[in-house]
């Protein structure tokens, strides 16, 4: 395969992927597709962008500052240049937003087994409360994972810098 065509289907893919599993518009998913493949490589402007897409302007503003809301993109600047080159936040950044995601998890959980200890009295709420506690054990477990993870790519960060 090409791999000019092979980037373009993994840059689909990410865009499908954050289309999907985390709700982001087409166009702010490609983009956030393009800056990972590329923006370790290549120093990637608006201009680049509104070219690459063959997006409107406006439709790529828009999505640049929804990434960027969202901490999924951050920018720099270089000295003596007016233009913003964009590049995907820090692994470490982006993984953040995971933990949150488990902590209100978590909060639900621990809110659900009290809920059912007080008020469990058939054999379907028991059950319920044993898959509860089975639950709240591979969510814990899987918030270790993920703080070991974000230990290792902030090492990683720290060391690229």
């Amino acid at each position: 395969m090409d791999i000019q065509k092979e980037k373009e289907e993994l840059i689909e893919m990410f865009g499908i992927h954050f289309e999907t599993v985390h709700h982001l518009p087409p166009l702010a998913s490609r983009i956030l597709g393009i800056l990972i493949v590329d923006g370790s490589k290549f120093e990637i402007t608006f201009e680049s962008l509104v070219e690459q897409t063959n997006a409107s302007k406006s439709s790529v503003s828009t999505s640049l500052n929804l990434l960027l809301k969202l901490g999924n993109i951050t920018y720099y600047t270089l000295p003596g240049d007016r233009k913003k080159y964009y590049r995907p936040s820090p692994f470490s950044e982006r993984m953040l937003n995971y933990v949150k995601i488990i902590g209100f998890e978590k909060e639900i959980i621990k809110r659900m087994m009290s809920y059912r200890q007080k008020t469990a009295t058939t054999t379907a709420e028991l059950d319920n409360l044993e898959h509860t506690k089975e639950y709240e054990r591979h969510v814990l477990q899987m918030e270790e994972l993920l703080l070991r993870t974000i230990k290792k790519f902030k090492e990683i960060e720290k060391n690229k810098s």
